[in-house]
């Protein structure tokens, strides 16, 4: 090999990383791509992006807020609702991915990181600390509550938009999802006897 090619090589082959690169970004959040075979407009997308980001923030706040209720819970439910919490952060981990997948395949950038999240989420941030496990429940109802409504309002609005997929998605996954959650979380808030059943007329109403 002559000498002027193995030193052309020498400088175009190196084994070391090329580290702390910065570059403009290829596309700006807030914008979809312009030219996506999906027989949906541009403003369609537009529309569903930004209102499947703002689900998308809520359902990563909700599952970190199972998370820390999964680490905090104390009491004598402490091993069920241990378990229940943890069971439902990994269904909510599983939407997180579904609806930012589906921001992307409209051609959109899905909100991503911790501090945009917390900018974006409409649920209200709970203290560090611990809490009593009525609270936990009744903040992570709270949580679900906010998800559900905006859940109907979107399949609603993609279906006037003919945004089938968007539609399916929020109801069939996103939706029932979160209904069955609730219906786990709020029966925990029921007060009932444990050993010792009341005598009729002793019952409390209410």
């Amino acid at each position: 090999m002559p000498k002027k090619d193995v030193a052309s090589r020498q400088t175009t082959i190196n084994a070391q990383p090329r580290i702390h690169q910065r570059a403009p970004e290829i596309q700006v959040y807030g914008t979809v791509s312009h030219a996506l075979p999906l027989a949906l407009d541009e403003p369609v997308r537009l529309e569903m992006t930004e209102q499947l980001n703002l689900m998308l923030a809520d359902t990563m706040t909700l599952r970190d807020l199972y998370k820390k209720s999964h680490w905090q819970v104390a009491g004598p439910t402490f091993y069920q609702l241990h378990l229940l919490f943890d069971k439902h952060y990994g269904e909510q981990a599983e939407l997180v991915d579904v609806i930012a997948e589906r921001i992307q395949l409209l051609g959109g950038i899905s909100v991503a990181m911790a501090p945009d999240v917390a900018e974006t989420t409409r649920i209200e941030r709970p203290p560090r600390g611990r809490e009593e496990v009525p609270v936990q429940i009744s903040r992570l109802l709270d949580a679900h509550q906010i998800i559900i409504e905006h859940c109907r309002k979107l399949a609603s609005r993609a279906s006037d938009l003919e945004d089938a997929g968007t539609n399916d998605m929020v109801v069939s996954q996103v939706l029932r999802t979160n209904e069955l959650q609730v219906w786990f979380l709020s029966e925990h808030l029921v007060e009932m006897p444990l050993v010792h059943a009341q005598e009729p007329g002793m019952r409390k109403v209410g």
